[in-house]
């Protein structure tokens, strides 16, 4: 795996935006989210680590993406490209995931499509933002 063809700045505004996204979408749902993860405002911990968890979880994601995209467009900037990789990658490894896990933890179907629908988002923005900037060209 060649790391030198990542193109570092492209990760990190992805996972920058896909991280707003997120803070726009549960604020939006927050409500109905709260209820199908039944959970009590009240007896919430006001901790900062998930926020801090979930960036860089999506720094992750970023770079796993970028690496995809890059080895499959040979690093030449791809808008579709990064568009239908995230969309693939969220189909076939987290689509299906959320699904099992909330049948396992009986959550209800409303929970899956918020927590989703989230996801879906995440990886559509982190996908369009590695395929607008491509990768670096490495000389070899």
């Amino acid at each position: 795996m060649d790391f030198s063809a990542v193109n570092w700045l492209a990760v990190v505004i992805a996972a920058v935006v896909a991280w707003l996204f997120g803070a726009v979408w549960y604020m939006a749902l927050s409500k109905p989210w709260l209820k199908a993860a039944k959970l009590d405002p009240a007896t919430m911990s006001k901790s900062k680590l998930p926020f801090i968890i979930s960036f860089i979880a999506e720094l992750i994601m970023a770079l796993v993406v970028a690496l995809v995209v890059g080895a499959m467009t040979g690093g030449e900037p791809a808008l579709a490209a990064g568009l239908v990789f995230g969309f693939v990658l969220w189909l076939g490894f987290v689509a299906t995931t959320l699904t099992a896990n909330h049948r396992y933890e009986n959550f209800g179907w409303d929970l899956t499509l918020i927590d989703g629908g989230h996801w879906l988002g995440v990886l559509l923005i982190i996908g369009a933002v590695i395929g607008w900037f491509g990768a670096p060209v490495v000389a070899g």
